[in-house]
């Protein structure tokens, strides 16, 4: 039999909802704020499992997640070996920004009014500890489409292969069981968008509209998204998992998806960026660009549920290891030289201490 991970991940596979809240925030100055988030971290699972029991059925679940700098303020070493400021990529009028964030929770549930307490909870108990940069209320719009018109996350992995495309395996074992994740939130002019022909909009996505059926290769143009957002490593498809949300304000004009995506290596999901901002070769980038902009980007380590309900002793004073912060991509021209890579498996684990794993940061098998 193989040998049970003595770790509970958080629910990063958990199924797909109805309603999310992304919120990110910044820690404020001072190393009492440092210590009243690590403090906060042990009573999030018991804010989720009040929460949740009210309706068991409505699938309540928190990821938590830590920025690089949060990441030293509040654990110190050791820290997640691939864990490293959101990088830029910059070519022609294209920008990936970077943004603000140290604590990122993406909060999930069947019912928005469960995800609404459950951000307030937290909000509360974090107190003046923390900033909110950015709040984001998602919806499903029709059958899992985007704003664009287009069904979003067709090729999300299930089962074992969404396991080994998220977690951190053996490759960093003080972290084992642990994602990464990195969030963008992208705003559409729709009326520019709405007003190609559907079969442009289709060559640009790389998909039928109505049917949701990739287009074959001798139709399909390189620079589709469906194709640029394809990452092979030794002849093998590297998978992320995404769960976007549209969201939007129609009487302000504003019309968006919240990308969020999940990986056992942030670096997959970093040459996808570079695919599409820069281009695959330099200069053949993602036309959906010319309609959508990226008005944030930051990318956080999610630990274990187990790591969380039970922090590691403070860090001695100066332990915490110094920033390091790789270089952006910030050219103006389309032939930039950024750096990507790949990554590798790791088991999974349903809650081991007879929980419901309701209203818990908690992972259970899913999409299988």
């Amino acid at each position: 039999m193989p040998e049970t991970p003595n770790f509970v991940p958080q629910p990063v596979t958990a199924t797909l909802t109805r309603a999310a809240i992304f919120l990110v925030a910044t820690i404020n100055p001072g190393a009492a704020n440092s210590a009243a988030v690590r403090d906060f971290c042990g009573g999030l699972s018991g804010i989720l499992r009040a929460i949740g029991f009210r309706d068991l059925e409505a699938g309540l679940t928190c990821v938590a997640a830590f920025g690089s700098e949060a990441w030293d303020r509040v654990f110190g070493s050791p820290r997640p070996a691939e864990l490293h400021p959101f990088k830029e990529f910059h070519s022609a009028t294209r920008h990936a920004v970077a943004t603000p964030g140290d604590l990122l929770f993406h909060i999930r549930s069947k019912r928005m009014d469960l995800c609404f307490e459950t951000a307030t909870q937290i909000l509360a108990a974090l107190g003046p500890a923390v900033t909110v940069v950015d709040e984001v209320h998602g919806f499903r719009y029709f059958e899992d489409r985007d704003l664009l018109g287009f069904v979003d996350g067709t090729e999300n992995p299930t089962g074992d292969l969404a396991v080994q495309s998220v977690r951190v395996g053996e490759e960093d074992p003080e972290f084992q069981g642990g994602s990464y994740v990195l969030v963008q939130k992208y705003l559409h002019n729709l009326d520019s968008w709405n007003a190609l022909p559907v079969e442009a909009q289709e060559k640009i996505i790389g998909r039928r509209k109505l049917s949701d059926i990739e287009l074959d290769d001798a139709t399909k143009p390189t620079n589709a998204h469906s194709a640029l957002t394809v990452i092979e490593e030794n002849g093998k498809e590297i998978k992320i998992l995404r769960d976007n949300m549209p969201f939007g304000k129609a009487g302000q004009g504003e019309f968006g998806t919240y990308f969020i995506g999940y990986a056992r290596s942030p670096k997959t999901i970093e040459q996808m960026l570079e695919n599409m901002f820069i281009g695959r070769p330099p200069g053949n980038y993602d036309r959906i660009l010319d309609f959508s902009t990226a008005v944030t980007g930051s990318l956080f380590f999610v630990p274990t549920a187990d790591f969380l309900d039970d922090v590691p002793a403070s860090p001695a004073p100066g332990s915490a290891p110094a920033d390091a912060r790789p270089e952006n991509s910030d050219s103006d021209e389309d032939s930039p030289e950024p750096a990507i890579a790949g990554a590798a498996p790791a088991p999974e684990k349903s809650p081991a201490d007879g929980s419901l794993g309701i209203g818990s940061l908690k992972g259970e098998p899913q999409n299988e």
